[in-house]
């Protein structure tokens, strides 16, 4: 990037970061996710690292928060609230540490101290005496907000800070033993004389969030977004009474104040002797090796944890260096937050691909600014088709919020218009296949554009590795790049001829030696036998996906009676509608699809749906599931009920038998509330199956 474009880009950015600064601190109010604020935030971070020049006092990265909201008073922290960088990934977090090295060799000697990052709102309290009387906001790090009474009502804030017992204090010292300021500690702790402040984050456990939205809808009244926007609501509130209805917790991050303690862990666990809570996860490690090792343990437990966090943050455990190393900006260059990978990032689109597949659809593909989601680096999302641009109102070079959620596809969820240079150009679907050349086609009422040419490459390629593909016939070793030889050197033009393919047609072809050719034939004549729901959606039917291929298998029984079907019979299966029915019927009614199928059955045998699971305890039932379930996969949930004989299908209707809803369910979860389907929680699901 220019110095010029870095500018422009910078400008645009600082804008944008600061209104949704105010959206989020001051407003609780935040159009676009956190995760999505973050990686502006990122972007932003590393480009005045890049440019250090362009740094201005008033930019984003150089202060803590938005301004002070009306109604409460105004507080000067005494000492400053700073806040944190944050890392995406262990090599930002190995490059990190590499950097203070440079600054002190042995910051590390005394360890890295790991705990979570709340995901609530940092608050500071000051006690004097051993009593409360004050508690403030961040603010913007300097001045803040005295909600005193607001944070009085939270129960896991000690009012009097607690004296712990002989004992308790005897093994604290006995613990760090020569690395405290036993005398001065013993003295601050039993007399508690004197002022002591403890920061940390006020958050609201998911399981009263649960119960609170229970409660708004109930009265009619709107729901709360996220934990997060609950907290920082109820400690933003007027009436303190409303605050209490809340039920909001804490959990402490820093003790700030001479105690005699030298380290971070010492803080930690002098927190917990005085009343405060302190994460279970916080750990001492020897090295970010050790610190990667809590993100994982935490991030395999996240989600079923009752308080919402997004990562860990890394200290230099010893507090002197820890100060000696000083502050860069605003941020301390001691710690550091390690987010976990973000499901939703943003990036720049800087080309509008169209790719072809299977059955001759155009798919536009936005190629961007690579972006970490989800722990893999994304350069590609899917933009589905036309009027999705046209919803999206995208442009080439258009700034986006890219999202991925575990192995869905990524996609495109919004355009950032106000980061627009003027330089973007429009895209407009091609007139041609960019495959074949041959012209596209729209069906009025359809949203798909299409390619004319049955037989365009691009078609035949992606047919073909969705008739190998893993939930088909499953013939492994045949990826893209092989088949894609295969068709240009005219060894196949149909999924029938790899039946034929022998070891000696390989033998010309670079890097297909004997053992390697052997192999490939070996795997390819294993797979001739196969079952009907891997065969009918091996077929490559528009609309047919592993779910429907099993539902059609357990239907029809045989191949023969399913292509025989008539339009009638497929649209009154449950989880077939009319759409799905009219492409099954024109897929068994296509001659070239038939003379293809034909030739398929030359070599392969399709086993009958013999599956005793069609007179099982609940055949005759529809099944389908929504939510995380917290003991049982959702797929084995489904393979379950099938075992039993009944059908699974991803939509809701009134032929629907039973509904079982998990965690964070979808729409299907009103949609069932609404035609009166029996809905079942993970427990009485289990116990309906024993």
């Amino acid at each position: 990037m220019t110095h010029a474009q870095a500018v422009e880009r910078i400008a645009k950015l600082r804008q944008e970061i600061d209104r949704y600064r105010y959206q989020y601190h001051v407003l609780n109010n935040l159009e676009i996710s956190e995760a999505a604020l973050d990686a502006l935030k990122h972007e932003l971070y590393k480009l005045e690292s890049e440019f250090p020049e362009l740094i201005t006092p008033d930019s984003p990265t150089q202060r803590v928060a938005g301004g002070v909201a009306k109604g409460f008073k105004k507080v000067k922290h005494e000492v400053r609230m700073i806040s944190l960088e944050d890392v995406f990934s262990f090599e930002e977090a190995e490059e990190w540490l590499k950097r203070i090295k440079k600054i002190n060799p042995h910051c590390d000697d005394h360890g890295l101290y790991a705990e979570i990052k709340m995901d609530g709102l940092a608050a500071a309290l000051i006690y004097r005496d051993g009593k409360l009387v004050r508690g403030a906001t961040r603010g913007d790090g300097n001045v803040g907000e005295d909600v005193t009474t607001n944070l009085k009502t939270i129960e896991s804030i000690p009012l009097v800070l607690r004296k712990p017992s002989e004992r308790e204090l005897d093994a604290y010292c006995h613990k760090f033993q020569g690395q405290i300021n036993e005398r001065h500690l013993r003295h601050i702790v039993t007399s508690h004389e004197g002022e002591l402040e403890i920061r940390g984050e006020v958050y609201m456990r998911r399981s009263v969030l649960k119960k609170l939205n229970a409660k708004l809808k109930k009265d009619g009244e709107a729901e709360l977004a996220n934990p997060r926007n609950a907290a920082a609501g109820g400690v933003r509130q007027l009436d303190s009474k409303i605050t209490a209805e809340r039920h909001l917790s804490f959990m402490g991050w820093q003790v700030v104040g001479d105690t005699g303690t030298r380290t971070h862990e010492q803080s930690h666990e002098l927190m917990k002797l005085l009343g405060f809570p302190s994460g279970d996860f916080n750990t001492l490690c020897d090295d970010i090796k050790g610190v990667q090792k809590v993100m994982e343990k935490i991030g395999n437990v996240r989600d079923k944890l009752d308080y919402q966090i997004d990562g860990v943050v890394i200290n230099i455990n010893d507090d002197k260096i820890f100060s000696d190393l000083g502050i860069v900006g605003k941020t301390p260059r001691g710690s550091v937050a390690w987010k976990f990978a973000a499901e939703q990032g943003t990036t720049v689109v800087r080309d509008i691909k169209v790719s072809v597949g299977r059955t001759g659809v155009l798919t536009p593909v936005a190629v961007m600014d690579p972006v970490q989601l989800a722990g893999t680096t994304v350069t590609h999302a899917t933009l589905h088709n036309e009027d999705e641009i046209r919803r999206l109102g995208l442009k080439i070079g258009d700034t986006v919020i890219v999202e991925k959620a575990g192995d869905v596809i990524p996609k495109v969820v919004e355009v950032l218009s106000r980061l627009r240079t003027g330089k973007e150009k429009a895209f407009h679907m091609p007139t041609h296949c960019p495959i074949c050349g041959s012209k596209v086609t729209r069906k009025e009422g359809e949203v798909a554009t299409m390619c004319t040419n049955p037989r365009c490459f691009a078609q035949e390629l992606a047919s073909l590795g969705h008739f190998v593909a893993r939930d088909a016939l499953d013939i492994r070793g045949l990826g893209e790049k092989i088949l894609e030889t295969f068709l240009q050197e005219g060894i196949i033009s149909e999924p029938a001829d790899l039946f034929r393919i022998q070891p000696g047609d390989l033998g010309g072809l670079e890097g297909f030696g004997e053992i390697l050719s052997n192999k490939l034939v070996k795997e390819i004549q294993e797979h001739r036998k196969v079952t009907l729901p891997r065969f009918i959606y091996a077929l490559g039917i528009r609309h047919i996906g592993a779910e429907n291929a099993i539902v059609l298998a357990r239907h029809f029984k045989t191949f023969d009676k399913l292509r025989e079907a008539t339009l009638e019979e497929l649209d009154s299966i449950e989880g077939v509608g009319d759409v799905v029915a009219k492409a099954i019927h024109d897929f068994f009614h296509s001659k070239d699809e038939m003379t293809k199928v034909n030739h398929i059955l030359e070599f392969v045998r399709v086993e009958r749906e013999t599956s005793e699971a069609a007179h099982g305890r609940l055949s005759g039932t529809t099944w389908v599931f929504t939510g995380t379930l917290d003991s049982v996969a959702r797929d084995d949930a489904k393979e379950m009920v099938r075992k039993l004989g009944a059908d699974v299908s991803e939509s809701v209707s009134r032929k629907t038998t039973y509904v079982v809803v998990g965690a964070d369910p979808g729409s299907k979860a009103d949609k069932a509330k609404e035609l009166g389907v029996t809905m079942l929680d993970e427990k009485e699901f289990l116990k309906m199956l024993r």
